[in-house]
């Protein structure tokens, strides 16, 4: 709920991502890339993006645990202990910022007790901040976020990734068979296109919790729901970067059930 210590980081938080979307259009599409241990890609900005969000926070806020995706030598869970936490993903979508493909988004979360309360998420092909959480309302830019309510018809959109794991590419299939579905490349912008109204509904089978964790709070300050389907993973009791893949379903409660029954999981 809201409180002068939320507050307090909030403001920050849209202070520390605003700070670093000049360096992210600089080096769109022109940055170089290699490949990690786990066959993602990381680029020079992506390591550059979070030292610098986490330089900044850490200055004001020493007593907060944070998380990112481009952490350096985490090779073991660390515990979530702080009452305040963040979870960082620089660039989300890094094959596509790396590419030059402009669906690619800083996403930085703020949690309390291992739960994410607020999110900010700089969606570089709109060049548009989106932000919020309960009891904050969720923020497309200025204008007020809702997920879609819409009844399903032929030209419904659900944002999907195919999954990795071949044993659930029926469950995929089910999906594909009933809804239009696109592919961004990013599963943050995914979760949070949810959020906007712009997609009805997303479903992934590959994610990890830095792909979700500042969109879930845009999703339920905006009306929706995120619901695990292998297993819950919030509040975060600890921060893994070899954590399992996230099967995941989002959009209004409607949508949801949809995407529950569909899926069979």
């Amino acid at each position: 709920m809201p409180s002068p210590e939320v507050d307090l980081r909030i403001a920050a938080a849209r202070q520390a991502v605003l700070g670093q979307t000049e360096r992210l259009h600089r080096e769109f599409g022109r940055v170089e890339s290699k490949w990690k241990a786990d066959e993602s890609r990381v680029t020079a900005a992506d390591i550059a993006i979070s030292e610098a969000i986490f330089g900044e926070l850490g200055a004001r806020f020493p007593e907060d645990q944070l998380f990112s995706e481009e952490l350096s030598g985490a090779d073991a869970p660390i515990p979530v202990r702080a009452r305040f936490s963040w979870v960082l993903d620089p660039i989300d979508g890094t094959n596509n910022f790396a590419l030059g493909i402009p669906h690619c988004a800083i996403s930085l979360a703020l949690c309390e007790h291992g739960e994410p309360i607020y999110g900010v998420v700089y969606d570089l092909s709109r060049r548009v901040l989106m932000h919020g959480g309960p009891g904050y309302g969720a923020f497309d830019g200025e204008k007020p976020m809702r997920v879609s309510t819409a009844p399903f018809t032929r030209e419904t959109l659900v944002g999907f990734h195919s999954p990795f794991e071949k044993s659930l590419v029926p469950k995929a299939a089910e999906v594909i068979s009933k809804f239009k579905i696109r592919g961004l490349g990013s599963a943050t912008l995914h979760l949070a296109y949810v959020a906007t109204g712009l997609l009805d509904g997303c479903v992934d089978f590959n994610v990890k919790i830095w792909d979700l964790a500042a969109a879930i709070p845009l999703v339920r300050a905006a009306g929706g729901e995120v619901v695990f389907l292998n297993g819950e993973q919030l509040p975060m009791k600890q921060f893994d970067l070899k954590m399992g893949r996230i099967v995941y379903a989002a959009g209004s409660p409607t949508m949801v059930k949809e995407l529950r029954s569909l899926m069979a999981l």
